[in-house]
């Protein structure tokens, strides 16, 4: 059964896959600091905003958009993260990051 989303989350949800695609066309020693700074912006902003706020989530939406249309310009290759979001990272790590770690300390590649 799939779930249903209105327009504005699928566009939301749309964004963080642009996002997260853009992260990827980055140096791999720069990759993790993108995709921290993607997660905590995504997740600190959803906390500080109601779903019934459309008019905040649309300004969010375009702000993102340009945000992201800057830091896909192959000019850029490296992004400043805070010790908050550090430190957020840290505890709030995501499904893939667990799977990452667990192979790297145990030896073997998910790539094989």
């Amino acid at each position: 059964m799939s779930v249903r989303r209105s327009g504005l989350q699928r566009e939301v949800l749309s964004l963080y896959r642009r996002a997260l695609r853009m992260v990827n066309t980055k140096p791999p020693a720069a990759q993790s600091k993108f995709r921290l700074f993607v997660r905590y912006s995504f997740k600190t902003q959803a906390a500080a905003v109601s779903p019934r706020d459309v008019s905040t989530i649309e300004h969010l939406l375009r702000r993102g958009r340009r945000q992201i249309e800057m830091y896909e310009d192959p000019k850029v290759r490296d992004c400043w993260v805070s010790s908050d979001m550090v430190q957020w990272g840290e505890n709030n790590r995501g499904r893939r990051e667990g799977v990452r770690d667990t192979a790297r300390t145990s030896g073997t590649s998910s790539s094989s």
